[in-house]
């Protein structure tokens, strides 16, 4: 694995709570096989999840990092999988069946 790339306390609290936020929507989406007990617990936790991506969002503003570096942030996206777990919460292609 590919090492993560140089991110400041700030943007690596970011990206581990909007990775945390895709995998909730991932259980969440009704287009992909799964129970509704499963996705119930998941929309709970999302509240909570969703806060705390916002608190992140929050401090790297009040830090004075107003700019997201996407391309280095899309990189530590991708070393931790972020490709396969936001395509979770696409709509599954169709099956011609």
């Amino acid at each position: 694995m590919p090492p993560l790339p140089a991110l400041t306390r700030a943007e690596g609290e970011l990206i581990d709570r909007y990775l945390d936020v895709v995998d909730l929507l991932g259980r969440i989406n009704p287009g992909r096989h799964g129970d509704t007990y499963g996705g119930l617990r998941a929309a709970q936790a999302l509240v909570s999840r969703a806060a705390e991506l916002r608190d992140a969002l929050a401090l790297m503003h009040q830090r004075g990092e107003t700019e997201l570096h996407a391309p280095t942030l899309a990189r530590a996206l991708r070393v931790l999988d972020g490709e396969r777990r936001t395509a979770r919460v696409t709509v599954p292609p169709r099956s011609d069946s």
